[in-house]
């Protein structure tokens, strides 16, 4: 099951006893402040859990499935995620 802004907002309230309201604007806080962060071309370093970076994807040849006509795909920018040693080792049964 996938973690929702709105089971964050309720995982706050009970565990650091937030009134709703306030859970929900920390939530819609941070999330804008990573957007930002990334929207210009930034980097997010959050220590334990890993690093936000932007990667940019050349222009390159592609297919549609449906008509099996080449195209070229225009060059974009992609998120990436890299996790950090503490998270591998959590998710991998260690409780560091």
């Amino acid at each position: 099951m996938a973690l929702t802004k709105i089971s964050m907002i309720s995982k706050l309230c009970e565990d650091v006893k937030l009134d709703r309201k306030k859970a929900s604007e920390s939530v819609e806080k941070i999330i804008e402040v990573i957007k930002s962060a990334l929207a210009s071309d930034g980097e997010v370093l959050i220590s334990g859990f890993g690093k936000f970076s932007v990667n940019q994807k050349h222009s390159r040849k592609g297919r549609n499935p449906a008509t099996s006509e080449d195209l070229i795909l225009p060059a974009r920018k992609v998120v990436v995620f890299k996790y950090s040693g503490k998270l591998r080792d959590r998710m991998n049964g260690d409780k560091g």
